[in-house]
């Protein structure tokens, strides 16, 4: 009788806690979107250029120089820096739906194509509105050639491998692997946004103005998989709960 209780308590605990979590993600991304371009509108008047160009000179005295551990911070900022290149990207986009094709999950691989297309089209799509020109108050340590806010590496880092790691967690029953996917997803999209900050081709407002992008898509692209599984438009997760 008192784990038959038990039980029902806690069925109804989650399903009042999964009432409230879609309103309160989605006034979370309202905020993003809201704060993205509070952002962009203090870039274009101006009012974080002085800010933007102490950073980078700050960053690039406390980093240049030789020495073997500045010499492997350079080293290492370059290879991550790759992590956000759009081959390595498509790279790990086609692993990932193949993974989903391959756990007989072809609705959520699906979603996760749509998504991500749309998301790159987005990025796209901002960095020629706002067309603003890279820093130039350091020598850049890559060569660079397209508009620089928002960031593309940090909004398209955080964008797929966060939506990659939202989508292939709503496939897992347990919150371990599930907390797992997400935190490897979020610690490659902060390392490959401090990368460009440390090669010198972005200001820290791009960096930032992209990770909130990249982020308030895959919340959205979470929310949209959560609630077509819930409408038997997606594969469940593996123990048949939405």
């Amino acid at each position: 009788m008192i784990e038959t209780n038990l039980r029902r308590w806690i069925g109804t605990a989650s399903s009042i806690a999964r009432e409230r979590v879609v309103p309160l993600a989605l006034l979370a991304i309202a905020m993003l979107v809201l704060l993205f371009f509070k952002i962009a509108s203090e870039v274009i008047e101006g009012d974080t250029q002085a800010f933007d160009s102490e950073f980078l000179i700050w960053l690039r005295h406390a980093t240049e120089g030789d020495g073997p551990i500045r010499n492997a911070l350079r080293t290492a900022m370059l290879d991550i820096t790759a992590l956000g290149n759009p081959t390595i990207l498509i790279l790990i986009s086609v692993v990932a739906v193949g993974y989903l094709v391959a756990a007989r999950r072809r609705a959520m691989a699906m979603l996760l194509v749509a998504t991500l297309g749309a998301g790159t089209i987005a990025e796209l799509g901002l960095k020629a509105l706002f067309s603003r020109t890279r820093p130039d108050v350091v020598a850049h340590l890559v060569e660079v050639s397209s508009a620089s806010f928002p960031s593309g590496h940090a909004m398209d880092s955080t964008m797929i491998y966060m939506t990659i790691a939202a989508l292939i967690a709503r496939t897992a029953r347990d919150m371990a692997p599930r907390i797992y996917v997400l935190l490897v997803a979020l610690c490659l999209s902060l390392s490959i946004g401090f990368s460009r900050l440390y090669l010198g081709v972005h200001y820290p407002t791009d960096v930032l103005a992209g990770w909130i992008a990249g982020s308030a898509w895959a919340a959205g692209s979470s929310i949209l998989a959560a609630r077509l599984q819930r409408a038997h438009q997606v594969e469940p997760p593996s123990d048949g709960e939405a």
